[in-house]
């Protein structure tokens, strides 16, 4: 029998830590750890070491930044992709890249399964598993925290103790959190009562809006076919401008997000989420589709982004339907170029302005000036023919609908 060898999605922490030996003591399995580099900050931190250390047959730390950006965070961006109309989806989107980077690395490595740590009531799981099932199906998919014996963390610190396994003995954070570069989001503690106002340690990016600089903080920011090019007069890559982005609006308290959400999997989610960079630009981008947009596909467009963003939620980044929108996402994003200006201050955000080479808009056309070019005489045909359905209805129907308007009377 061929020797199972598994490729595991690795972060470093204590979970995964615990699950090379496991899996290793539990399979007989070679384990490959893989870890992907999406702008997080301290996770980072001696992770290939730490996998090695831990007897892998090898330790793939990845750069995905650039393709991080370029591949998911951006076509997010242009399609208005925010989750119940609030979440970036900074870790939904990190997700199919993850997955898709522990495909490729089995293929090169010759793995017949993979692995990731997410647990048996959230989404991830199901993101990862999707991915996989859509770009390997031939793989075997290994979630051990859904069946280990594991029921708490001072278990699996046990588990390290007895079989060698070097764990950090520094203070416990009571959160669980999760950091890339599009956002950072803070789960668990005290954060599971939605009556409890987050407290100020739970922030990870962004200073209190209280703390923040009592002067106003202004931006300019730039953007080609929907995607922000340049900041402050400054072209530059995408994952740069997201990181300068996060600096400055996190500094003035922008970003901060505190909502319940709705799982896939069918329960209620109290989420903290901190995306300065995500929340300007998306604020930024539609602002610039305002200008840019005729009415009826802006219109559509957010019918849409609802959509667009379930299908990321949801783990379905390579469904055939996703495919489909992104055409017609893109074909809205050629006329979205401009620049557009913003304002920070002490956790506000507001427009402070905004021009396009292909803006829609017509000042002879707006104004109320002399300078007034449009045709007033006009309207009152147009308001004939526009009124006519309403008109038409009411006077066939008056008898009708005055009888529902006394019975609705008769009922107060």
């Amino acid at each position: 029998m061929n020797t199972l060898k598994i490729a595991l999605a690795y972060s470093g922490g204590l979970d995964t830590s615990v699950m090379v030996k496991w899996l290793q003591e539990n399979y007989g399995a070679e384990v490959v750890t893989v870890t992907g580099d999406l702008g997080q900050k301290k996770e980072l931190l001696g992770v290939e070491e730490k996998a090695r250390s831990l007897g892998v047959t090898s330790a793939h730390v990845l750069d995905l930044k650039d393709r991080f950006v370029d591949e998911y965070v951006f076509p997010a961006l242009k399609a208005g992709a925010l989750y119940e109309g609030i979440y970036p989806m900074a870790t939904a989107l990190g997700r199919p890249l993850l997955a898709k980077t522990l495909v490729e690395i089995a293929r090169k490595e010759g793995c017949n399964a993979v692995a990731h740590g997410c647990t048996g009531k959230g989404n991830d799981q199901v993101r990862f598993e999707a991915t996989v099932a859509a770009l390997a199906p031939d793989l075997t998919v290994l979630a051990p925290v859904r069946s280990w014996e594991f029921k708490s963390r001072e278990d699996e610190i046990a588990y390290c103790e007895e079989h060698g396994i070097q764990v950090s003995a520094t203070r416990v954070s009571p959160y669980s959190i999760d950091e890339n570069l599009w956002g950072t989001s803070i789960e668990c503690g005290v954060l599971e009562d939605p009556m409890v106002e987050p407290p100020a340690d739970a922030y990870q990016r962004t200073v209190s809006p209280f703390d923040a600089p009592d002067e106003v903080t202004y931006v300019m920011i730039e953007f080609e076919k929907g995607i922000p090019v340049a900041l402050n007069g400054r072209r530059m890559k995408g994952s740069e401008l997201i990181d300068a982005l996060n600096e400055i609006a996190g500094a003035n308290g922008i970003g901060r997000i505190d909502m319940v959400e709705n799982r896939l999997v069918g329960i209620k989610s109290r989420e903290i989420y901190e995306a300065p960079a995500a929340v300007a630009l998306h604020f930024a981008h539609t602002e610039l589709e305002r200008l840019t947009l005729d009415k009826e596909v802006a219109h559509y467009k957010a019918k849409v982004a609802q959509d667009y963003a379930n299908l990321i939620y949801n783990g379905l980044w390579f469904s055939p339907l996703k495919s489909a929108l992104d055409g017609f996402v893109e074909q809205t994003q050629q006329t979205v170029n401009g620049m557009v200006k913003l304002k920070f201050y002490k956790g506000n955000l507001t427009i402070a302005g905004r021009t396009s080479p292909n803006s829609l808009y017509d000042t002879g056309l707006a104004t109320y000036t002399d300078e007034d070019s449009f045709d007033h005489k006009a309207s009152e045909g147009f308001i004939k023919i526009f009124s006519l359905p309403l008109k038409t209805y009411h006077r066939v129907n008056a008898a009708l609908l005055a009888d529902v308007s006394s019975s609705l009377e008769a009922h107060h």
